[in-house]
C-alpha cells in the first residue's frame, strides 16, 4: 500500500495516509474527502560509515531547481 501525503482544503490540516486503490481517504481531524494530494519527498540516510553519500541536487547546493546555483533563473 503506498503512503500518500495530503491536505484537507477545508481544516487545512496535513496528514499521511495509507491508501489502498478502492478506498477514498479522509482527513483524520474534521472527517472531510475535500483533499489535496501533496508532493511527496523521500530521505536517503547511510547505514555505514564508508556507504556512498547521497546525490546532490542538480546544481549540486540545495537541490531545489529555483534555488541558488547555476539551476537558478536568470
Amino acid at each position: 500500500m503506498p503512503i500518500f501525503e495530503y491536505a484537507c482544503q477545508d481544516c487545512s490540516h496535513q496528514f499521511e495516509a495509507l491508501v489502498r486503490s478502492d478506498t477514498v481517504p479522509e482527513c483524520p481531524k474534521c472527517h472531510s474527502v475535500q483533499l489535496e494530494k501533496l508532493l511527496s519527498v523521500f530521505a536517503t540516510a547511510a547505514s555505514a560509515p564508508d556507504a556512498a553519500p547521497a546525490m546532490a541536487g542538480p546544481c549540486g547546493s540545495c537541490g531545489n531547481p529555483n534555488g541558488p546555483g547555476s539551476c537558478s533563473p536568470r
